[in-house]
């Protein structure tokens, strides 16, 4: 009987099959590593989504003036996935069109302070001298007062609004915004390629848009990530207490603050919004520690 011989094994040699093997291992750990920022990213995809296009994709009905005869629906009853409130009206409506409204000022603020405040640190920063020393105190001013106080005392002399919250909130976020802009734009002052671009004749316009806004624009998006979060959650708060976003308009701050009046009858009235919190803040955390994991260490 003939035997058959083995087909000789094929390779391009020990190196570079370790090449191809540490190679992969690279994509798989870098994949790995990259899941930190994608898990988080995705999240708050789908909720900007759910939020945003989710009333009308699922064609829910308004998230104001329900009809009290529908009030205290269950889960999955006819017409309402979630069911409804005291008032009749569409939980799940009320959640999304809440997410939306919380959203939009977390969004409003933390772009004025990075506008306001983020020029004022770079320009304190870059000028140096008798007006760096008249910005900073201006705003340690403001930095010194507990902000969340201060912002109640805003909010209530205001009045309940979301234009009024913006404002609120958005007064103490350019502080932060500043400091931080600030931070980094000394750190890069001292660079080589910043001594060789002004000795080129660089104007003062092109070192701040060119040289220094591409550099800081990590650690601001870094700080936006984790202000969303901070924002979201004082929102909540001052609707809870009244002094956000005014009933019947929903927000997860007020949704909470209505349902906890029939908490022991109807637990998740609470417990949907308080969810929404919980993972929208969560992600916007996550996502800004991994982003300011990777930037700092590139």
């Amino acid at each position: 009987m003939a035997v058959v011989e083995p087909a000789p094994s094929f390779s391009l040699g020990p190196e570079i099959d370790q090449a191809e093997a540490k190679a992969g291992g690279r994509g798989r750990g870098r994949w790995r590593n990259n899941l930190g920022t994608w898990i988080p990213a995705g999240l708050i995809l789908f909720v900007l989504v759910a939020c945003f296009l989710g009333p009308t994709l699922l064609s829910l009905p308004s998230p104001v003036g329900g009809n009290i005869l529908e009030s205290n629906q269950p889960a999955l009853s006819p017409g309402h996935i979630l069911g409804t409130d005291p008032n009749g009206n569409d939980i799940l409506s009320r959640l999304l069109n809440g997410g939306r409204s919380s959203l939009w000022i977390a969004v409003a603020v933390n772009l004025i302070g990075l506008a306001i405040g983020g020029t004022l640190g770079a320009l304190s920063g870059y000028v140096g001298g008798i007006a760096d020393t008249i910005i900073m105190r201006l705003l340690d001013v403001l930095i010194a007062f507990p902000s969340l106080v201060l912002t109640l005392a805003v909010a209530q002399a205001l009045g309940p609004s979301m234009t009024n919250t913006i404002f609120a909130l958005a007064f103490f976020s350019i502080p932060a915004f500043a400091r931080v802009a600030r931070s980094a734009v000394l750190r890069l002052r001292e660079m080589p390629f910043m001594a060789a671009a002004q000795l080129s004749g660089t104007t003062a316009r092109r070192m701040l848009f060119k040289h220094l806004a591409p550099n800081i624009a990590p650690q601001l998006i870094t700080f936006g990530m984790l202000g969303m979060g901070i924002v979201i959650i004082i929102e909540g708060a001052l609707s809870f207490l009244g002094l956000g976003i005014p009933d019947p308009a929903p927000s997860w701050g007020n949704m909470v603050a209505t349902g906890q009046l029939s908490l022991s009858a109807t637990p998740m009235l609470v417990v949907w919004p308080s969810v929404a919190l919980l993972v929208t803040v969560l992600a916007f955390n996550l996502l800004g520690e991994n982003l300011r994991a990777r930037w700092s260490g590139r």
